[in-house]
C-alpha cells in the first residue's frame, strides 16, 4: 500500500524493507554472490577504488521522481565512478506507478538490473524464495553506517537489502494545545495517554485524528497495539507463516477496542480523509483543531502544506507510541517504513560497493537533505532539524528493533484483509477475534 507523502519525498516512503529478524547476518564484508564481471569472489567493503582495473558495468533502478531526489542519485553516481574508474552505472528512474510491474518483469526474464529500489514485505519475500536476490554480509563499518536500522532488511537473520532512510511511526501532537490543557510530559503508557486524552477533553480540544476513510491510518492504531503486545520472536515467526495463533493478536484488538471507550478520536473519523485538504486528519493537526495524530514520519512535511501559511507547524511535535502495561513486546520498539536496495542474483561484487557508498555519511547527509527524511546513518542524521524530526530520530536509534508497517509486510491480500477488519471493529461491526480470523482467512487464500 502506498501512503499518500509531499512529492520531495514520495521515493523515500516506498515502504521498502521486511520484517526484521532477531539480528543482523554476520561474516566477511560484501556479497556472497557470484557476479557477471570479471570480478570474482565477495565484494570488498572498500567505497574508494574497485580494487579491479577491468571494465564493469552496472544497471540500477530506482523510483525518483525528477527533483531534489533524482539530482542527488545523478551525483551519487558521477562520485562512484569518479573513484572507480573502471565501473559504469546505468541509471534508470521508473514511474512509481509503473515500477512494480517492470522490475517483476525483469527478474523472471533474468534482465534485472544489478542494483534496485526494493518494497520489501511480501513481495521480497517472494524474490527470496524465488532465488532472485543475492545475500549480502555486512562489515564492521557497513552495521556501524546502518546504526538501529541495521535488521530491517533481514528475513531469517540473512540481509537481502539495505535501508538509505527511516520513517518510523508514532504520535505527532500540538505542544500548545498540550500546554493550554495542562499536560506537561508526553504519556509513556496507554493508561496516560487516556488520562492526557481526559485532559484535552476537559479544555476543550478534540484529542486524536485518524483519516479513517483511508482504513491504513485507522488500522495502524491495530499495528501499534500488536507491537507492544506481541514479541518481537512472534512478529518474527508470523511474517513467514502469516499464521496468527499467538494470543497476542487478539489482545492487541482488545487493546484497541478497550481504548474506544475513552471516545479518542473526532466526530466522524471514518469519513474523514488522511492527507487531503484543511478538513482531513493532517488538516486538523494542522491548523489546531486537534491534539494530536498517529503517523509516519512524513507527517512534518504533510502538516506543513496544510497550515494556513503553508509552512512547518512551530509546535509540532512528537513521542512513541506508548507501552501496554503486560504486553511481551518491546515498548522501545518501533513500526515504519524504510527506503531499500537490493542486488540481483548475479550482481557483480561493484555492486555491493556501490551500496556501501550510498551509506557514507557524506552521502547519507545528501541524500537526507534531497528526500527530507531521516537517514540511518547515525553520523549523517545532524541534518535533521526538524523538532519533531529530532525527536523520531533519537528514539530510532534507541529502539530495540524496527520492523515494516504489517500491510506492506504481510502482502496486499493479506494486508487489504487486516485493514478492512480493523476498520470494522473501529465501525462497531467487528470484534478482536474478527481481526484475526479475517486476517488468517487471507492468508490461507495466499
Amino acid at each position: 500500500m502506498m501512503k499518500k507523502t509531499p512529492a520531495a519525498a514520495v521515493a523515500a516512503l516506498g515502504l521498502g524493507v521486511v520484517l526484521a529478524a532477531a539480528a543482523c547476518s554476520s561474516g566477511g564484508s560484501g556479497s556472497t554472490g557470484g557476479g557477471t564481471s570479471s570480478s570474482t569472489g565477495g565484494a570488498s567493503s572498500s567505497t574508494t577504488g574497485s580494487g579491479n582495473s577491468n571494465p564493469v558495468s552496472l544497471t540500477f533502478w530506482n523510483n525518483a521522481t525528477p527533483g531534489p531526489g533524482l539530482t542527488y542519485y545523478q551525483n551519487a553516481v558521477r562520485q562512484f565512478e569518479a573513484a572507480h574508474p573502471n565501473v559504469t552505472i546505468k541509471m534508470q528512474n521508473i514511474q512509481n506507478e509503473d515500477y512494480d510491474g517492470k522490475l517483476q518483469t525483469a527478474l523472471n526474464s533474468n534482465t534485472a538490473p544489478d542494483i534496485f529500489f526494493q518494497r520489501g514485505g511480501g513481495k521480497m519475500q517472494a524474490m527470496v524464495n524465488a532465488n532472485q536476490l543475492q545475500t549480502l554480509n555486512l562489515s564492521a563499518t557497513d552495521k556501524t553506517n546502518l546504526g538501529g536500522a541495521g535488521n530491517v532488511d533481514s528475513i531469517n537473520s540473512t540481509v537481502y537489502g539495505i535501508p538509505l532512510d527511516a520513517n518510523p511511526e508514532g504520535v505527532y501532537y500540538s505542544q500548545d494545545l498540550f500546554t493550554k490543557a495542562k499536560i506537561t510530559s508526553t504519556p509513556t503508557t496507554i493508561p496516560e495517554l487516556e488520562a492526557d486524552i481526559a485532559k484535552l477533553k476537559a479544555a476543550g480540544i478534540t484529542p486524536v485524528v485518524v483519516g479513517g476513510k483511508d482504513g491504513w491510518p485507522a488500522a495502524h492504531w491495530y499495528y501499534n497495539f500488536a507491537l507492544r503486545e506481541c514479541s518481537q520472536a512472534t512478529m518474527n515467526t508470523a511474517g513467514q507463516s502469516l499464521k496468527f495463533t499467538d494470543s497476542c493478536w487478539t489482545k492487541a484488538g482488545n487493546d484497541l477496542q478497550s481504548f474506544l471507550k475513552v471516545n479518542p478520536f473526532q466526530p466522524g473519523f471514518l469519513t474523514t480523509a488522511a492527507q487531503v485538504g484543511a478538513g482531513s486528519s493532517a488538516g486538523l493537526l494542522a491548523n489546531h483543531k486537534a491534539a494530536m495524530e498517529l503517523m509516519g514520519a512524513w507527517e512534518p512535511g504533510t502538516v506543513a502544506s496544510l497550515t494556513p501559511n503553508q509552512k512547518p507547524l512551530p509546535d509540532l511535535r512528537w513521542f512513541p507510541f506508548p507501552s501496554v502495561p503486560g504486553g511481551a513486546g518491546d515498548p522501545s520498539a518501533m513500526m515504519g517504513g524504510f527506503d531499500g536496495f537490493s542486488l540481483s542474483k548475479n550482481a557483480p561484487a561493484e555492486a555491493w560497493q556501490f551500496l556501501e557508498f550510498l551509506l557514507t555519511t557524506p552521502q547519507q547527509e545528501a541524500y537526507a537533505k534531497a528526500f527530507v527524511t531521516i537517514p540511518v546513518n547515525p553520523a549523517a542524521q545532524g541534518v535533521v532539524t526538524d523538532p519533531s524530526a529530532v525527536e523520531v530520530k533519537n528514539s530510532l536509534n534507541k529502539a530495540g528493533y524496527t520492523m515494516q508497517f504489517l500491510d506492506t509486510q504481510y502482502g496486499q491480500n493479506v494486508g487489504n484483509a487486516l485493514n478492512a477488519a480493523v476498520v470494522n471493529l473501529l465501525a462497531g461491526k467487528g470484534t478482536p477475534a474478527d481481526i484475526v480470523s479475517s486476517t488468517s482467512e487471507a492468508a490461507a487464500k495466499g
